[in-house]
């Protein structure tokens, strides 16, 4: 039997579309089709493609191929001073990476050096990047293939309601959590809008026992969510801010961490290894200092916020929210009809490649064995499958016999 071809660029996700360019709110292919993009490079694109400001400040880039880490270049402290202007007080400090994944890193690190302590708290379900670090304070799923990521790493399922506060705070009493990791929307978990008097909670609960609260708004920051940054929804002051994606309007990679001074002192002062190649390449640095600019312009967040936040954020019930089976970004070949086949209804019909299939089928069946079990009030069958029966509560997938009583509480129903 032949060998299977392979090709020499290794995916994760099929390519759909073979794009040729790309402006404002549409793309083109390679067969000169013009779509209206969506997807905008998942939370890349937030002012459109090629905005005007940051393609200028490009194209008249006259500065250096490249700076060293170990020298000064005085456009990183203009950028450095314009995101410290920006966030969310007390933040003051900026670390340089390259994108997301790189900052979420870099603001475990700093958490673990500033507080001594090496255990982290983060919302089941959520994405904060592909490094390990990232895996292992994301989704408990990220563990069935990679065995040996970070100890220490709790989770708690979301939304964030009275029950979840309990939990966190049993936890933080321990005394032993480094940081508290969330995207105050969360992107990856269907848009998920926390509570105001839930969220600052949380951040009380995080000083009290002297853990970090880190926000993660790689995904939701530079006017994603109608604001510049999501923490502006809640005036909420984090310890440490991460950032990405949209800071260079998709035009250049880049990335930061925007922290308080303390934790700037501690990482400088106890060898904290932040050094970064490619962190804030000279061309990158003239998009992100144009971006913001942009992000506070017309039509953009200030539009959005005329709008209201409910017609930002529409609160839509889980069962209708276009979520894939097992909580990932794309199923497998034949979701859907695998969901149906067991009574569950699987959404988002797009496909990812083959192997993945037999994971999203174990998924599905453990949902529908979860959905079964809490009909009948078997606790045990609950208990083993209780990540599959969160997958329903939130939307992830769904029973025609399973109901969501109040999409506010994540209160639900079993009809017989």
């Amino acid at each position: 039997m032949p060998a299977r071809r392979r090709e020499p660029l290794a995916r994760d996700l099929p390519a759909e579309l073979q794009v040729a360019s790309t402006n404002g709110s549409t793309l083109t292919d390679s067969r000169g089709r013009k779509y209206i993009d969506f997807v905008m490079g998942w939370c890349v694109g937030n002012f459109g493609w090629r905005p005007a400001a940051i393609a200028k400040a490009i194209e008249r880039f006259k500065g250096p191929d490249y700076v060293y880490p170990g020298y000064a270049y005085a456009p990183w402290t203009e950028l450095a001073r314009l995101l410290t202007s920006l966030a969310p007080r007390p933040l003051t400090t900026c670390f340089r990476a390259t994108g997301g994944s790189e900052a979420v890193d870099l603001a475990l690190q700093a958490a673990m050096i500033h507080t001594g302590r090496r255990a982290f708290l983060s919302l089941e379900g959520s994405y904060h990047g592909n490094t390990l670090g990232g895996l292992s304070i994301g989704a408990s799923d990220n563990r069935e293939q990679i065995k040996n990521l970070l100890p220490h790493c709790g989770k708690v399922a979301p939304p964030l309601d009275a029950k979840a506060l309990r939990r966190i705070e049993q936890r933080l009493k321990r005394r032993d959590v480094a940081a508290f990791v969330m995207e105050p929307i969360s992107i990856n978990l269907g848009v998920l809008i926390p509570e105001q008097d839930a969220i600052r909670r949380v951040r009380d609960l995080c000083r009290r026992y002297g853990t970090l609260f880190i926000a993660d708004e790689v995904a939701c920051g530079f006017g994603r969510t109608g604001r510049l940054f999501a923490c502006e929804h809640f005036d909420l002051d984090p310890d440490m801010l991460c950032v990405a994606k949209a800071m260079s309007g998709g035009l250049a990679p880049i990335g930061a961490v925007i922290a308080t001074a303390p934790i700037a002192t501690s990482m400088e002062e106890n060898d904290g290894a932040f050094y970064s190649t490619y962190g804030w390449h000279p061309r990158s640095v003239a998009a992100a200092i144009a971006a913001p600019a942009r992000s506070q312009g017309e039509p953009g967040p200030a539009a959005h916020r005329r709008c209201g936040d409910e017609r930002v954020f529409p609160r839509p019930p889980a069962a209708t929210r276009v979520r894939p089976p097992g909580g990932g970004s794309h199923p497998g070949p034949g979701d859907r009809d695998r969901c149906r086949r067991r009574g569950l209804r699987g959404r988002h019909p797009r496909q990812v490649p083959p192997q993945r299939a037999a994971r999203v089928d174990r998924r599905i069946d453990g949902a529908a064995a979860a959905v079964a079990g809490d009909r009948q009030g078997d606790r045990r069958e609950r208990a083993r499958h209780s990540g599959a029966l969160d997958m329903i509560r939130r939307g992830v997938a769904a029973n025609p016999s399973v109901q969501l009583e109040s999409p506010r509480t994540q209160r639900w129903k079993v009809e017989s």
